[in-house]
């Protein structure tokens, strides 16, 4: 049993596990993959957390591109190392007879198809849900993409930013100068987390009807989703919030201010108790809880420039522990603006256990747990793998012999 699942049990007083920590929700469940990048092997290795068996099929070679984006994680790309543990690596080249063929072969025992090549890229090799139903009509096929399968926006290249960008997401997000893209893949990781809520529901609705069912996911329409509160916010004509960097659009204070050591604080209030409160314990001016400038929300927000001057003069004389302990005992909510180093060496997960290590083609190399804590099992964590690190096995699963196995190699197929 992993740490992290122990400790779950242990402080919630459930020492002995409810079932076998060997069994989780989708061990049951083969997923074959056509996918690069981030959207679909981020969706792909959610199922593999939760003990799906997932054949990720890559070019032979070079495989997945993402592997190419930099050397940072002990030589490897930072963006694969993230959303490919826990798979296997089967290399073929589609566009060769007898590694498509192979590929048929794997979706005759498959629970799930997921694909994100280029647009019609799946359908003109045969693999289009209409083309696999009816011979497979237990196969659930999911289709993520930019835009979706259908629309003017189809065929239209869509990489993250420029979903970011579609969606409005820059529109509201940056200074008042200048709009600022999200600093992680925020349209890939939406529409992938769409697509694995997505093919959990489908596998429960196969349950009922005993059917599969096509998925379609795009990558607009995923971020349009997160993109609900500014849309209604700026309904029927209205404003937009307006771009604020990191602080509230419409709530002050509530964003990062700098200490005098250097270091920043964020901060947000949320009503007007917690207002007298910060006046009055954090920045030790009770009087200020009545200034006419501030005494509501709207006119916090309509004098944020000589708020934060107040603010700043204050937390100057301060250490940012110092402002945080304030902070702390006024019951303000509150947080250190941390690095990416802060993160991995964050208290609060290491006391949780959600950090461990998996096995690489680099030797082993810390991951983070899939947030959940489960006291019934535990998530899969196996290694990250080398580009068709598992051919061989697969073909030989399938049948093939030795010799037929190197003959599809010479042929470059596998």
């Amino acid at each position: 049993m992993g740490a992290g699942g122990e400790k779950f049990r242990r402080d919630r007083g459930l020492m002995e596990p409810m079932k076998s920590t060997m069994t989780r929700p989708l061990d049951h469940i083969t997923v074959v993959s056509l996918e690069h990048a981030i959207a679909a092997p981020f969706c792909t290795r959610q199922l593999a957390d939760l003990g799906a068996r997932v054949i990720k099929v890559e070019r032979p070679g070079g495989g997945d591109f993402a592997r190419d984006y930099d050397e940072r994680a002990q030589g490897m790309a930072s963006h694969f190392v993230w959303v490919n543990r826990s798979k296997e690596s089967l290399a073929l080249d589609l566009k060769q007879p007898e590694a498509l063929a192979v590929l048929r072969e794997l979706l005759a025992s498959a629970d799930v198809l997921v694909q994100n090549l280029a647009p019609g890229a799946a359908a003109r090799m045969g693999l289009s849900y209409d083309a696999l139903c009816a011979q497979y009509p237990r196969l659930i096929v999911c289709d993520i993409s930019g835009y979706g399968s259908d629309g003017p926006y189809r065929d239209k290249k869509a990489y993250d930013l420029l979903i970011q960008s579609e969606a409005g997401y820059l529109s509201v997000t940056g200074t008042p100068e200048e709009p600022c893209k999200s600093g992680n893949s925020i349209a890939d990781i939406a529409a992938g987390m769409y697509a694995y809520t997505s093919v959990l529901a489908a596998l429960m609705q196969r349950d009922k009807t005993g059917q599969g069912s096509r998925i379609d996911v795009s990558m607009l329409e995923s971020l349009g989703e997160w993109m609900g509160f500014p849309m209604y916010y700026a309904y029927g004509g209205a404003e937009p919030p307006p771009r604020s960097a990191a602080s509230h659009a419409t709530i002050y204070p509530y964003g990062p201010f700098l200490a005098g050591d250097g270091g920043t604080v964020m901060l947000g209030l949320q009503n007007e108790r917690e207002w007298k409160l910060f006046c009055d314990m954090v920045l030790l001016q009770p009087a200020l809880a009545a200034d006419p400038r501030f005494d509501s929300s709207a006119r916090r927000n309509e004098h944020r420039g000589e708020l934060r001057e107040l603010i700043l003069s204050v937390f100057g004389t301060l250490t940012a522990a110092q402002v945080i302990a304030r902070l702390d005992e006024a019951r303000i909510a509150n947080a250190r603006m941390n690095t990416m180093a802060g993160v991995w060496e964050h208290p609060q997960l290491q006391a949780r256990g959600r950090l461990q290590q998996v096995q690489s083609p680099q030797g082993p190399i810390a991951a983070l747990l899939p947030p959940g804590a489960h006291s019934s099992f535990d998530y899969r964590m196996d290694p990250i793998p080398g580009v068709g690190e598992h051919t061989d096995a697969i073909l030989r699963a399938l049948g093939r012999s030795d010799e037929q196995v190197a003959a599809l190699r010479a042929k470059g197929a596998i």
